[in-house]
């Protein structure tokens, strides 16, 4: 029985591992489809939606890399960084009411204070 439980949980950190590889490579490749837009500053800033199309794939690209450490190292705080980074995209490039932009800034608050308490917690788990 022990035996069939090593197998497994090798078999979940090699299909980790190759589920890691394919989230690098789609960061690459969107990495590489931003510079090849080839999008100059100024445009940017005369229009709006160039604008906001650009800063949709940063933030992709921003919560593909944290997504990537998660993978490599899970823990609670990258968990909330991700999901923290999830909220803010969804408040900065999506066109939402005041009421929806309150509920993300208290959403991030929360986040931010479940992350900072077990961190906490943590600390006082290593001194002991």
């Amino acid at each position: 029985m022990k035996k069939v439980e090593v197998l497994i949980q090798k078999a979940c950190k090699i299909m980790e591992l190759i589920v890691a590889v394919f989230v690098m490579l789609g960061i690459i490749l969107a990495l590489f489809a931003l510079l090849k837009d080839g999008v100059v500053f100024r445009e940017l800033l005369e229009n709006i939606d160039t604008f906001q199309h650009y800063l949709d794939n940063i933030f992709l690209i921003v919560i593909g890399i944290e997504f990537l450490q998660m993978l490599f190292r899970p823990s609670s705080d990258n968990v909330i960084e991700v999901i923290i980074f999830l909220v803010a995209r969804h408040m900065i490039v999506v066109d939402t009411t005041p009421y929806e932009d309150f509920v993300s800034v208290i959403s991030i608050a929360v986040l931010c204070i479940v992350r900072q308490y077990l961190r906490k917690n943590e600390a006082k788990k290593e001194i002991e």
